[in-house]
């Protein structure tokens, strides 16, 4: 497929000439050990949720829901933002939803990451305006088992300039009504893309470009990065001799994960070409969100095509727009995705996963284990009261934040999460070997728990959370042994500690460990000693 002009320009940039017009612009920005949001100068940590997809549609339906948003807490709001809404006619653009959405977010003093659902979302094409729909000479559409599918096709160049267009619309009216309040934080392009039903798209111009050269910028990534490349798709470029030039099939093998390879590059081309038409009018970052599939699940069954790990090194070579690849995790082996994502440079954003009490202990890993940026669990708005699991968290978490964010950067902070199947962690930190175990006393043992822990003086520790705890032990072995000096209980209040209870007694197990109760959440900081 041959790119529009613009286009090809476009993805000729580089990020570093996407320079921020203000000090205070949103922006990622490498901090010591972690890449971290920056906001008016700072590091921000996101505390989001998103809502459903059709409730941001009506400013009436929102406005009784910012106020319960902003109360749970959150700091951050993903909603969506819909193409058919933004350009029900083409050429013309409204953007009264989008101004009114800023409007009742900033009432609440809460941010906004707007998920901009155009060509595709959930794999389908249910979000761009009728004009699209109806006219699918204009604007192909994929074929899967011999039909045509409800699913734009990646290689209509009328689309990816359409889609491109409102997009370029959308963000240089974010920058003219938002450039000085920096509401909106990010941007999501498109949503869980891929094509569903099939491992890859079968129509006369897909297949046509099946069976040409695969792209030479794909083939040198692979071998200047070869070392790097996830594994799965190291060893399957391998497994099939390595090559450097020849059709889809040739290079990657006649096979299902084949097709997915040749649908990421086409997808990535295309996503990044939108983003890059964005950011050329305002530069704010920008990630894609994926549908993961299962171990053994095959491409169509999830949408083949979008940046699941063993895919997201396709991705980069197609471009260097994208600032983040992201997972939608609803799966049990949370810490597991979250290791797959942060990796090669890439840092950890998760825009949808669990919410209530799961997701909120999956924050405190998040945050302390793989110095997240932020994480948004899904469907807030529907939430009941007894859902609130994750707003006892976040109140916990914002007290926290500026803590967190100085911890990440340093390096010495640690999250977990604890159950049956894992009821204890080791690291070392701060110079001492620590142990994270589920908490135990009089017989009685917790089921779940789970917090951070970070390093805030020589021999000084700050941790929240609750159900766990904490022994330390010197490095080496020997004589050397480690007590525990003092446990207090407290919180912040606006960035300053408030000391509560001196914990001893049955509180630490007669001074053994450092114990957090598993009936709720605590902020408690700890002092050690070394002794023969």
């Amino acid at each position: 497929m041959r790119f529009p002009s613009f286009v090809v320009a476009l993805l000729s940039l580089t990020l570093p000439l996407y320079a921020a017009e203000a000090s205070g612009q949103p922006h990622l920005e490498k901090r010591g050990s972690a890449t971290q949001l920056v906001v008016d100068g700072k590091p921000f940590l996101v505390l989001g949720a998103e809502l459903h997809n059709s409730s941001s549609s009506s400013l009436d339906y929102m406005a009784p829901i910012w106020p319960k948003l902003a109360a749970l807490p959150l700091n951050t709001v993903l909603t969506p933002l819909s193409w058919e809404l933004v350009e029900p006619e083409e050429g013309k653009f409204d953007f009264t939803l989008l101004d009114g959405l800023l409007k009742q977010a900033r009432e609440q003093h809460l941010k906004v990451v707007f998920l901009w659902l155009a060509s595709w979302k959930n794999g389908m094409s249910s979000y761009p305006p009728v004009w699209v729909k109806r006219d699918t000479g204009r604007f192909p559409r994929v074929v899967t088992n011999g039909n045509e599918v409800e699913i734009l096709s990646t290689l209509g160049k009328a689309t990816l300039e359409a889609d491109s267009k409102a997009f370029t619309a959308v963000m240089r009216h974010i920058k003219e009504v938002d450039a000085s309040d920096h509401t909106v934080l990010m941007m999501q392009v498109e949503n869980e893309v891929g094509v569903l039903g099939d491992t890859r798209d079968h129509s006369a111009i897909a297949n046509r470009a099946f069976d040409s050269t695969v792209p030479s910028e794909l083939t040198r990534y692979l071998v200047s990065n070869r070392q790097s490349l996830y594994p799965e798709l190291r060893d399957l470029w391998e497994q099939n001799g390595a090559k450097t030039s020849g059709t889809w099939e040739q290079v990657f093998g006649a096979s299902p994960r084949a097709d997915e390879i040749f649908m990421a590059w086409n997808y990535a081309r295309y996503v990044h070409a939108v983003a890059a038409a964005g950011k050329a009018a305002y530069n704010i970052p920008m990630y894609v969100n994926t549908w993961l599939a299962g171990e053994d699940t095959t491409p169509g069954d999830y949408p083949s095509g979008g940046p699941q790990p063993r895919v997201v090194d396709i991705w980069r070579a197609a471009g260097s727009v994208i600032d983040v690849y992201t997972p939608d995790i609803y799966q049990p082996n949370f810490a597991e995705w979250c290791r797959r994502y942060n990796r090669a440079g890439n840092p950890l954003f998760i825009p949808e996963t669990n919410g209530g009490a799961t997701g909120g202990a999956n924050a405190f890993y998040a945050f302390g284990e793989r110095a997240a940026i932020g994480v948004s669990p899904f469907g807030i708005d529907s939430w009941n009261d007894g859902e609130n699991d994750l707003g006892k968290s976040y109140r916990i978490l914002e007290q926290l934040s500026p803590l967190v964010l100085e911890h990440q950067a340093k390096g010495d902070i640690r999250g977990f999460v604890l159950d049956k199947s894992r009821p204890s962690v080791t690291f070392v930190l701060n110079g001492f070997q620590v142990q994270i175990s589920l908490d135990e006393i009089f017989g009685f043992h917790t089921e779940q728990g789970f917090g951070l822990l970070m390093a805030t003086g020589a021999n000084e520790f700050l941790s929240a959370g609750k159900g766990f705890r904490v022994s330390f032990n010197p490095r080496t072995n020997g004589s050397e042994r480690v007590g525990i000096a003092s446990v207090d209980e407290g919180s912040f209040k606006d960035g300053q500690w408030v000391a509560g209870r001196r914990l001893n007694g049955d509180e630490t197990d007669q001074g053994k460990y450092w114990r957090f109760d598993q009936r709720q959440i605590n902020i408690e900081k700890a002092s050690v000693y070394r002794f023969q």
